[in-house]
């Protein structure tokens, strides 16, 4: 049995010698191209079937570079863009909450478990992250803000209580 003469082989994308041997997945990328010409419009369905048969019985990568020679590789982008949105109309991206003040915060509340140990970082974290998100627009002003007095309060604690063993020392003498 003589097979039928083809036209002169088109080289695959990226292969060697079109008499080279197909490979599945060299089957696999001719069909998908077959599938995206046939999705776009480019062939009817009888003759999309036919392509692919002979696509899967495809011995060479001359073969298959035959069935899609035609077809532009693979999906081909539409002109007709998406309209442009007047800026009123976007949604306004909601600005990152600043580290700092978080972490202000997490040192503030903190404080009462660690007996106010981490009271002068919140006060230094809640001072730099307020300075932060006014020049940067950020957001956990509220956050900075409660490091700050909770870390101050411990602050104040703490002063407090060496003024009072100061006192009771002097006085005991």
């Amino acid at each position: 049995m003589s097979q039928p003469p083809y036209p002169p082989w088109q080289p695959w994308q990226g292969a060697g010698a079109p008499s080279m041997l197909a490979s599945h997945a060299d089957r696999e990328r001719a069909v998908d191209v077959l599938r995206a010409g046939y999705g776009e419009g480019r062939m009817e369905r009888d003759e999309f079937e036919k392509r692919v048969a002979r696509a899967y019985g495809a011995r060479t990568v001359g073969e298959l570079a035959m069935l899609v020679a035609d077809l532009p590789q693979g999906p081909v982008p539409h002109s007709a863009g998406a309209v442009p949105m007047a800026r009123t109309f976007l949604p306004v991206p909601r600005p990152a909450t600043n580290g700092k003040a978080v972490a202000a915060g997490v040192c503030g509340l903190l404080c009462v478990p660690t007996m106010g140990l981490t009271g002068i970082p919140a006060v230094v974290l809640g001072h730099v992250a307020r300075a932060e998100i006014r020049s940067r627009g950020e957001l956990g002003d509220g956050l900075a803000l409660t490091g700050l007095v909770l870390g101050w309060l411990s602050t104040a604690g703490w002063a407090l209580v060496l003024v009072l063993l100061t006192v009771v020392s002097i006085a005991a003498g």
